[in-house]
């Protein structure tokens, strides 16, 4: 059965960080899309907008249409997925985002006008997250615990980290399962074992059917 996924990344990144992901969920099986957005400059309805509309016209095709997300990017996923009724069934899987609120997004506004540059329109997003996840979709999150990144530089993290979100911060109610690798915020997007984690949630469900040097399952 075709499946296809379109892919999220996250904040001052554009599609082209996504390239490893990509090439690894085609590898495995996936019909494979790269939903490239303006983090900072365009507009959190602008770009939910045209992100359902890219999983509408995906679903006119056929198969379930499966969102993957990095940072900020998963945020908006889930955003997506709960505000719009009218999309095609698919799962979802959140790669360090901090879907309880980011401490270091909240760092960033200290910075006053500095902050919201930074931070954009999505800056409320980042900061608050949400408080469970209660929409129909099946979800999914991958934290890394390798305490390198910018995040880790201009504010203190508690807890296991990626250098740039705590693992406490990616974990919500209402997930199908949580678990945690060795890795850094950004080297999420490149590791093997994600990958493969990954597209076994999305077939799955769980990521229990895969071996990879992970942490239990929250």
């Amino acid at each position: 059965m075709l499946e296809h996924v379109i892919l999220l990344h996250g904040l001052w990144m554009r599609g082209f960080a996504l390239a490893m992901l990509h090439r690894r969920m085609m590898e495995a099986g996936f019909r494979v899309h790269r939903f490239d957005y303006l983090s900072v400059a365009a507009t959190q309805e602008r770009i939910l907008e045209r992100l359902q509309g890219r999983m509408r016209d995906l679903g006119d095709i056929g198969g379930p249409v499966h969102l993957v997300g990095h940072s900020l990017g998963g945020l908006l996923a889930l955003k997506a997925c709960r505000e719009e009724s009218i999309l095609p069934p698919g799962r979802v899987v959140c790669l360090g985002s901090p879907l309880r609120g980011s401490a270091a997004a909240r760092e960033f506004s200290r910075f006053g006008r500095g902050g919201e540059v930074l931070l954009g329109h999505n800056r409320d997003l980042l900061e608050k997250g949400f408080e469970r996840w209660d929409g129909r979709r099946e979800v999914g999150v991958i934290a890394g615990r390798s305490p390198i990144g910018l995040g880790a530089v201009l504010t203190h993290i508690e807890g296991d980290h990626d250098g740039t979100v705590a693992v406490a911060e990616t974990r919500l109610p209402g997930l199908a399962d949580h678990c945690v690798v060795d890795t850094n915020h950004t080297g999420l997007l490149f590791s093997a074992d994600v990958a493969r984690l990954t597209a076994c949630f999305l077939r799955e469900g769980r990521f229990a059917a895969v071996t990879a040097p992970a942490g239990p399952a929250g």
